[in-house]
């Protein structure tokens, strides 16, 4: 088995959290997606090598559907991470799931229609996606959770808007109906890149309201709002923090026994003599285990 290498995405919240300031080494990597949203933190926590990533840069300088998601994934990949957990705020659509709970997602709805979503623009690659997150990491997840501090959710549907703008009502209300759990703006296509790249991923979700489904109490000023969600975010995301690492020394030590390290198997579809050279080389992180020697 490959050595345990976690990527970790998230905010500037996180990254506090996780005491990882002035912690590290910044770490650059060109990419055939452009550049990765900001300089990834290569450090140690709790034993185990970990990579932070800001998701939206820091400063949150990108929004959800201009976030380098490609760039950070390939990065990630040829750094030698091989698990992510991801962290994201998201609005809850159960009266069950509280703002200050945690919530697993094992399932996703895309609603995105503007971002890049797959690696593989000039090669046929088709990757099974019917369990979107890794069943192996979430249940290390899962294992962890007992000793949080707030209720964990073992499962959710993820609903993924492209955004900017937050749901209406009318479509908080619909994503109800659908099964959905959660909403929120950047599950997708964060997960489906990480299984185009064999990663073990599992996402950590942070609820900090009931989206807009539920009218707000009669009488809240709406200048009241920020600073709620902002107390909000730094007391989930405290949770989330402490979770992930009960976690982190579980992932190092637990085989992962599932298909996602090679999800590429049987998803490549194009004569693989049929590839261009420039795309071999290009995507040989991705791909290049899958070649015959001499096609790399």
């Amino acid at each position: 088995m490959a050595a345990v290498k976690v990527g970790i995405i998230g905010g500037q919240a996180l990254y506090q959290a996780l005491g990882l300031q002035g912690r590290g080494e910044h770490l650059s990597v060109e990419t055939p997606f452009g550049p990765h949203s900001a300089p990834f933190i290569a450090t140690e926590l709790d034993g185990v090598p970990i990579v932070f990533v800001f998701r939206h840069g820091q400063g949150h300088v990108h929004n959800a559907t201009r976030a380098p998601y490609r760039a950070n994934l390939f990065a990630l990949k040829s750094l030698g991470v091989t698990h992510v957990i991801a962290t994201g705020t998201v609005g809850s659509l159960r009266d069950a799931i509280q703002p200050l709970h945690l919530a697993l997602p094992d399932q996703v709805i895309d609603r995105t229609y503007r971002r890049p979503c797959t690696f593989y623009d000039d090669v046929a690659v088709h990757v099974e996606l019917a369990q979107p997150f890794c069943a192996t990491l979430r249940q290390t997840l899962i294992d962890a959770a007992p000793r949080s501090d707030t209720e964990v959710h073992s499962s959710a549907t993820y609903v993924c808007i492209e955004g900017p703008s937050l749901s209406t009502q009318a479509e908080s209300q619909l994503y109800r109906t659908w099964g959905g759990d959660l909403v929120g703006l950047t599950a997708m296509p964060e997960a489906r890149l990480a299984r185009e790249a064999e990663l073990h991923y599992a996402l950590i979700a942070l609820p900090t309201d009931h989206d807009s489904w539920r009218s707000q109490p009669a009488g809240q000023e709406p200048e009241a709002l920020l600073p709620q969600f902002t107390q909000r975010l730094d007391a989930v995301t405290a949770h989330g923090a402490a979770l992930l690492r009960r976690a982190l020394p579980r992932i190092a030590s637990t085989p992962t026994a599932c298909r996602c390290a090679s999800a590429l198997a049987l998803a490549i579809f194009t004569d693989r003599t049929r590839i261009p050279a420039e795309v071999k080389s290009r995507l040989r992180p991705l791909l290049g285990r899958y070649l015959p020697s001499g096609l790399v």
